[in-house]
């Protein structure tokens, strides 16, 4: 069959990036501006690339529509962090961040980033002016672009480790785009004029979407590798990576009832040496650039020009941006996802103490002090943060005698350790949602806490809350926390609505199916009820909770006796 054809008109926003003179726009011009609590369309489009959104409170929103008040807008701002690697310098200069110019938190994302909300258009650039004195950035964290570069959060100190931690770097800083208006703009703070400097690897208006990497080993597959636009498999031999296993076109992101939009896994490409690694990733972005849907924005990521084009075609195009076809990919390994949490050996004669993160969010709420808990250790100790696909943060370079003095300090301030939580809660995942997220459908982190209580409960019944399984709970279809890969995904629908998603595996190598949609938020652990039921009593040995779902079926799993009020009335 031959390739599909493309439309030829673009979105607006591409005649935005054309314009701006390498990424400048207006935006000094707005935000010297103190008229204004917010930015003009073109400009919310363009600060993206240099990593802030503009959010408003949608807490508020109503109440201040009503009494006539403009709403309560604030822009949320994410740090490229490569590989979630901090140095103690780094994370505490974040902190102060948060008290400074943010709401008082600090939110771990999945893609092992940090991002501050809450932050004021005039504080922005001092902001992330701030970021940057700390030799982190927040550029290219978000827009149509190379976003931060996953791999392994464990900080085993061994070669292969090593190797995967530099590559990440290596992509970070090699992939970002070249002008400099991020400085001048956001550092020196003036438009210093520049018509726009050439992007050698972007061009003139960037990618079509934004494009996400993912590096992992094949023991350590907890960055869910294959759902990046570019997932690279490293090639182990004796303690060092030989090469990648170049596997392309992944992607969460979705649109309800938009069946022309949906997520998919990454295709094994093919197989480079480890030398010819940022080769191989300027290729696979140059046909994102190149053949990427400039014209829907919904279909402009990579995924869908390997579904429409189809894979022989992909292979030819990449040839040509590589400069020779690629080796053909061998079978892909088994993956796993080891635990990080708790006390592990690095290998050096130190230790990492991977603390769990509900929802990512380090705060002081309650009885928890973790943030305030947080500094002190890090500070005293001179501890390396790095943070996990699973938003959870690993304390690195504990010394063995003073493992029971940070414990101890830890604890003091009530922080939950791995031990205090269950797995079920240890593996949850959830996106911000509301009351910042303008895509939010749905709640997710501020659902978290019962929803995984009233899971909890219902695998009790049948004996399996020591069960490893994955929950990954977001306010909309976007998938910003990976529900359509893992054992149970719940995407928000309608407000106090969820769609229902079961069938992948824990492992992060198949797609979950949607079982139920539009089932209310207090019913979701009832219409899992059945399923827990069938699992306990039907399982295979050593089956996994996705495995199980995925081999009796959609039309099994529904067939089961359950409950009928799920869904909205």
């Amino acid at each position: 069959m031959p390739p599909k054809p493309r439309r030829t008109s673009v979105s607006g926003i591409e005649g935005v990036k054309a314009a701006s003179r390498g990424l400048r726009g207006d935006i000094a011009t707005e935000l010297a501006d103190a008229t204004t609590p917010q930015v003009t369309e073109a400009t919310y489009g363009l600060l993206k690339f240099h990593g802030t959104y503009e959010q408003h409170d949608r807490d508020t929103a109503t109440a201040l529509k009503q009494a006539g008040q403009e709403k309560d807008w604030q822009f949320m701002v994410r740090v490229r962090i490569p590989a979630g690697r901090l140095t103690a310098a780094q994370y505490l200069a974040l902190d102060d961040l948060a008290d400074r110019h943010g709401n008082g938190t600090l939110r771990i994302t999945t893609r092992q980033t940090i991002q501050f909300h809450g932050i004021a258009k005039r504080d922005l650039r001092e902001t992330i002016a701030a970021v940057d004195a700390t030799l982190l950035t927040t550029f290219a964290t978000c827009g149509d672009v190379a976003r931060n570069v996953m791999a392994t959060a464990a900080p085993v100190k061994d070669g292969v480790h090593a190797m995967l931690e530099e590559s990440a770097r290596m992509l970070s800083a090699a992939l970002l785009p070249r002008t400099r208006a991020h400085h001048a703009i956001f550092v020196a703070g003036e438009d210093d004029g520049t018509e726009g400097e050439e992007e050698p690897l972007y061009g003139a208006t960037y990618l079509p979407r934004k494009f996400k990497i993912g590096l992992a080993h094949p023991a350590d597959n907890s960055i869910d590798v294959l759902a990046n636009d570019l997932g690279l498999i490293a090639e182990v031999t004796g303690e060092a990576i030989t090469g990648w296993i170049v596997c392309v076109g992944g992607g969460h992101g979705m649109t309800h009832n938009k069946p022309r939009t949906y997520p998919r896994l990454a295709t094994p490409v093919g197989r480079v040496d480890h030398a010819d690694l940022l080769a191989a990733v300027e290729a696979v972005i140059r046909l994102s650039r190149d053949f990427g849907d400039r014209s829907d924005r919904k279909r402009a990521r990579l995924k869908y020009v390997i579904d429409d084009m189809g894979l022989d075609w992909v292979k030819d195009r990449l040839a040509e941006r590589f400069g020779r076809r690629m080796d053909e990919p061998p079978a892909l390994p088994t993956l796993a996802i080891p635990d990080h949490l708790g006390w592990h050996a690095q290998g050096d004669g130190r230790w990492w103490l991977g603390l769990p993160v509900p929802s990512g969010r380090i705060a002081d709420l309650g009885q928890v002090k973790l943030r305030a808990a947080l500094r002190p250790v890090i500070a005293r100790f001179g501890l390396s943060p790095i943070l996990t696909p699973q938003q959870d943060i690993l304390l690195a370079d504990v010394a063995e005698a003073d493992r029971g003095a940070v414990e101890r300090s830890l604890r003091s301030l009530g922080v939950e350790f791995a031990e205090d939580r269950s797995p079920l809660a240890r593996w949850a995942l959830a996106c911000p949602a509301l009351p910042t997220c303008g895509l939010a459908l749905a709640e997710a982190e501020r659902v978290r806490e019962p929803m995984i209580g009233a899971i909890e409960a219902a695998l009790a019944r049948h004996g399996l809350l020591d069960e490893r399984i994955s929950v990954r709970i977001t306010g909309c279809p976007n998938g910003c926390a990976r529900p359509y890969a893992g054992d149970i995904g719940i995407v928000g629908r309608m407000p106090g609505h969820y769609a229902l998603h079961v069938g992948g595996d824990f492992e992060g190598t198949r797609l979950s199916y949607m079982l139920h949609d539009k089932v209310k938020e207090a019913a979701v652990a009832d219409a899992l009820a059945p399923l827990f039921a069938a699992f306990a009593a039907l399982r295979y040995s050593n089956e996994g909770f996705g495995d199980f779902c995925h081999r009796l079926g959609r039309d099994a799993l529904l067939a089961l006796p359950g409950p009928t009020k799920l869904a909205a009335d």
